[in-house]
């Protein structure tokens, strides 16, 4: 089961390099100092890939638990 644990850690390290390309784009509309609406605009769009990054990161950790678990 050593490979369960293998691809677990792809998608959680996928999940985490989205979570992290969220942070960033996020913080650079906050750093281009967008009225409120655009920067509300921005992270309404940003919403969807967080929680999908999110969602692929514990897929991840639950797939390296199982592939320790089994192994």
């Amino acid at each position: 089961m050593e490979i369960l644990v293998w691809i677990g850690a792809g998608l959680s390290l996928m999940g985490l390099a989205g979570v992290i390309w969220s942070m960033v784009k996020v913080a650079r509309a906050k750093r281009r100092n967008l009225p409120d609406a655009e920067l509300r605009e921005v992270m309404r769009a940003m919403l969807p890939w967080n929680i999908g990054a999110l969602f692929v990161s514990v897929l991840g950790l639950m797939t390296v638990t199982l592939g320790l678990a089994l192994g």
